[in-house]
């Protein structure tokens, strides 16, 4: 079989190199109040569409545009009122919260064993459970980024996306867009959308 020209070969690859930066990037945002590195490197991106076929664009220069407006201690305080604070927090951010109504129960389980099978522990020092937006995100990232294509392979990425994120990543960033006191996070938001969006069409495409 012939291979394909170089230039497609490369597209697919600086496709693919974009997917698993998107997700490191939601993993960062969504995990802790972003660094001020974090949010000056996003201040200074470019405001075209971050990967192929240009829609994202829209979702991500309002993402950049708001990084922009807010100041770091700003982006920090929503972060903390948002999902932080003593108790019951304002917004969830674990799955099993948006599968079951309650956290640490049958989805995070599941999640656990399926992470087994991939070869994939819990760092002991992370302060959340596997089903943490953040902690799914970066497994994406290293399912589409990682070197052992036993384990980083389009076939392991469609099931983990279907399993564990596309059931209820739609619920979460739809109350973060909703809630009155969310600015940079409604934002982020209608990105993460988007962006989980065309992820979901395109493993609905290999179907």
């Amino acid at each position: 079989m012939s291979q394909p020209p170089e230039s497609v070969r490369s597209s697919a690859l600086d496709e693919e190199t974009a997917r698993a930066e998107l997700y490191g990037l939601l993993a960062q945002l969504f995990y802790a109040p972003p660094s001020p590195e974090l949010l000056g490197n996003l201040r200074l991106a470019a405001t075209q569409a971050p990967a192929a076929g240009g829609f994202l664009e829209e979702p991500w220069r309002a993402l950049v545009g708001v990084s922009r407006d807010m100041n770091d201690e700003d982006i920090a305080q929503e972060y903390d009122t948002l999902f932080g604070g003593v108790g019951k927090p304002e917004l969830y951010l674990y799955g099993s919260h948006y599968l079951s109504g309650f956290l640490n129960e049958k989805p995070l389980v599941t999640l656990r064993d399926d992470l087994a099978a991939l070869g994939l522990t819990r760092d002991e020092s992370m302060r959340d459970t596997e089903d943490h937006i953040a902690y799914l995100c970066e497994v994406m990232r290293y399912l589409i980024a990682g070197d052992d294509v036993t384990v980083a392979n389009l076939t392991h990425q469609q099931t983990f996306f279907a399993a564990h994120l596309q059931p209820w990543v739609h619920d979460m960033t739809e109350a973060l867009v909703k809630h009155p006191r969310a600015r940079f996070y409604a934002v982020l938001g209608a990105f993460a959308e988007a962006f989980f969006g065309v992820e979901t069409q395109a493993f609905d495409m290999l179907k």
